[in-house]
């Protein structure tokens, strides 16, 4: 279980950074509105994340539970998606992966 769990928050942190690619070092206080807001859908973001963060992608894509995660988020109502996105930003050891999580919620609308 706790291997599981591991490997999920790696997954959902590769996300993070995929998402976020390119912003900077996430802040005590990071804008989350990109991730709240995105239009974009679960195969949108999937190819941003691919194209963005291949790394962080691959770690994604071998993970069931942060693939889960992804299309629960992509699914939820924006006050959802702000609970979800808060306890990434609370998380430790998923705060590094905000930067990469806000690129691709900033450009997954291309794909």
């Amino acid at each position: 279980m706790n291997k599981t769990w591991t490997k999920a928050v790696v997954a959902i942190g590769g996300l993070a950074v995929s998402l976020t690619a390119g912003a900077g070092i996430a802040s005590a206080d990071p804008d989350l509105s990109p991730l709240i807001n995105t239009t974009c859908t679960y195969p949108q973001a999937v190819a941003a994340l691919n194209a963005q963060a291949p790394d962080a992608a691959a770690t994604f894509n071998e993970s069931a539970m942060a693939q889960s995660w992804l299309k629960s988020f992509l699914a939820s109502a924006p006050d959802q998606r702000q609970r979800m996105a808060a306890n990434i930003a609370k998380s430790a050891s998923l705060q590094q992966y905000l930067g990469v999580m806000q690129t691709v919620a900033g450009v997954c609308n291309n794909y």
